[in-house]
């Protein structure tokens, strides 16, 4: 990490210097708010924590509850989640803390005793090169937390306002002076039933299944239900179970099926476990099944193996539904090219789902990491307001594929055995489909179509690694000012900025010459789109990777714009240039398909997705793929 670059600073880097004209806890609600957020679930402090990067303007997120989760709900992190962990700063917080899935094992009947289960197949959990990042079961209560403590050391010291909900909105279509206006409900203390008003320029609903801000733009969630209930315990337990500190999918002959997951600590595991078919016109509550039910239903489903639970942490029944908005904001069909939209919906709001595969909290933080830097962009004035609208178009695919695959999940899991599609093979048919879905599943089968923030495929074969569309892959490099060997995709921050990689070719001339050519010339888009009192970087951050090693790399023959300028005392920027790491297997030219006699350019966007690829050579590229996005 960088610091010190306006001054030095004793103590914790993590703490930014406090901007003015900012909320503290305590103090009055305001009567206006650039930024609204409902509820303080995965997606509402994921854009929490990216809108708090920004002193420019004000946010509020208010949340029904009293106080912060301690316990219970998610806990699964997949390795795209871990990537955007690493972005926000505690990716190695995360690491360090909690459990990682190396494999995964699948019990079925035993063929010589189909009342008994046993150990049919293990699944390496995350295919090599598929990231850098681990899989992940942490607490969801840690990953709010940690998310908050990223937004109270923010320059804007962002705190959530507890006992809050959204009861209602308008919006005010006459002007685009915070033309929402919310009404907020206490749900707490001597004023709770009360009502005041905050208007809001932007309100982001991350308030469940059951959300008001969806209602309030007329959205409603579609879908169906699978009239299965299911049980879900964080326990301390004993058990004669001997892959318990495994992740484990087990279907019994008869008695259904259970999810193992081991947690963090190394004492505490999480099951997922099958309770009962539910009538068409059911609700799971009329059954008042609890944790006793769930422990008596694990014992039969794992026979012979027993249970003998200490203690039970947390525990919840639900029935599966499938389901998604019609609404992500409140612009309605048929008017997008007249109106921009001021409202969004995020996770569970928009879309719900089983959570056995695991993707309900990574896809909800998905939502806000792609929403955060787009809305960032506008409200500082570097993207007209029409680039919101992109929000609905990549988000809603997302969802709709989300739901598709976890209720084929759902209906593998369920299948007594012998009436599922994939039954009747050698390879049992979690086996397959888990192998079938290992992008899914670790959160990188997201490809946004092509548009003006995803470039036409045209130049793909420059970097054949790194697909147009997708996460950018990763892979190591050495920093050259000080032999720093990293993960290059480490240096992109969730800060709102666009990266440029300029990967040289056999001649890194012509690559010099495009960093100067970005950092002098008039017709460069880090120029055009630069607002006054902006560092050279402020927006678009350019890094260069030539394929030399660090102590053979002659630094003076480096142009003066691979370490440029910044801040208020004018310091050189040294962490802008990068060579290969030379030892084998670890070259990012190789591991990522990059033309080595050619180079290439990467674009990648704020939330780590890969926006163009083009020839070195081709500045007009470069300035129109800017162009289409930033004022």
């Amino acid at each position: 990490m960088q610091y010190y670059v306006d001054g030095f600073r004793g103590g914790d880097p993590d703490v930014h210097p406090t901007a003015a004209g900012h909320r503290k806890p305590g103090d009055p609600l305001p009567e206006k708010v650039d930024v609204l957020i409902a509820g303080c679930g995965p997606a509402g402090l994921c854009m929490a924590a990216q809108m708090a990067q920004f002193p420019e303007f004000t946010t509020m997120i208010v949340e029904p509850k009293p106080g912060p989760m301690e316990k219970g709900q998610a806990d699964g992190v997949n390795v795209r989640s871990m990537e955007m962990f690493q972005a926000f700063g505690f990716g190695e917080k995360v690491k360090r803390e909690s459990y990682w899935v190396n494999q995964t094992n699948f019990w079925m009947p035993d063929p010589a005793n189909p009342d008994a289960i046993r150990r049919v197949g293990r699944v390496q959990d995350v295919a090599d090169d598929l990231s850098e990042m681990p899989h992940t079961l942490i607490n969801q209560a840690r990953i709010h937390e940690l998310f908050l403590d990223v937004a109270r050391k923010s320059p804007t010291r962002l705190e959530p306002d507890y006992g809050l909900k959204v009861a209602d909105l308008t919006i005010d279509t006459t002007t685009d002076d915070h033309p929402v206006i919310v009404s907020l409900e206490y749900t707490e203390g001597p004023k709770a039933g009360q009502t005041t008003t905050v208007r809001a320029n932007y309100v982001i609903g991350a308030d469940g299944a059951r959300s008001n801000v969806r209602t309030a733009i007329g959205g409603k969630l579609v879908g169906d239900a699978a009239h299965q209930a299911w049980g879900v315990m964080d326990i301390l337990a004993n058990t004669d179970f001997p892959d318990v500190r495994y992740k484990n999918l087990i279907t019994s002959r008869k008695e259904g099926n259970i999810l193992i997951l081991p947690r963090e600590g190394g004492y505490l595991f999480r099951m997922y476990v099958e309770l009962d078919k539910l009538n068409p016109d059911e609700r799971v509550s009329a059954r008042n099944l609890n944790e006793t039910h769930m422990i008596a239903a694990a014992n039969r489903i794992m026979a012979p193996y027993t249970l003998d639970v200490k203690e039970v942490v947390w525990w919840s029944v639900y029935e599966i539904g499938h389901r998604i908005t019609d609404r992500f904001d409140d612009v309605p069909d048929g008017e997008t090219a007249t109106r921009t939209p001021r409202v969004f919906t995020a996770g569970d709001a928009c879309h719900t789902h089983s959570p056995k595969a695991g993707q309900g909290m990574n896809v909800s933080m998905g939502d806000t990491f792609n929403l955060g830097w787009k809305l960032g962009l506008v409200l500082r004035g570097r993207a007209p307001k029409a680039l919101l609208h992109s929000y609905t178009t990549e988000r809603r695919e997302e969802a709709r594929r989300l739901v598709e695959t976890d209720h084929k999940w759902a209906r593998i899991m369920s299948a007594p055995l012998g009436e599922s599609e994939l039954d009747g093979t050698d390879e049992p048919r979690f086996i397959q489909h888990f192998k079938l879905n290992g992008e899914f599943t670790a959160g990188l089968a997201v490809r946004y179509d092509e548009s003006a923030l995803t470039a036409a495929p045209t130049h793909q074969a420059l970097a054949t690694g790194e697909p147009i569309g997708k996460r950018f892959h990763s892979a190591p490099v050495v920093r050259a000012a000080d032999a720093m060997a990293q993960q290059l995709g480490h240096v992109h921050d969730a800060d709102g900025r666009f990266r440029v990689y300029i990967f040289a070719g056999a001649d890194e001339t012509s690559a010099y010459d495009l960093v100067t050519w970005l950092a002098t010339d008039p017709a460069s888009p880090i120029l055009k789109h630069r607002q006054p009192g902006d560092d050279i970087d402020a927006t678009i951050d350019v890094r260069t990777i030539v394929q030399e090693r660090f102590d053979t790399i002659d630094l003076t023959a480096a142009p003066s714009a691979t370490k440029p300028t910044k801040g208020k005392l004018g310091l050189q920027d040294h962490e802008k240039l990068f060579c290969i790491d030379p030892r084998e297997g670890r070259n990012i030219y190789d591991l990522r398909g990059i033309d080595k006699e050619k180079g290439a350019v990467i674009i990648v966007r704020p939330d780590q997705y890969v926006g163009q690829i083009l020839p070195i050579g081709d500045t007009a590229g470069l300035s129109a793929y800017f162009a289409g996005i930033l004022l």
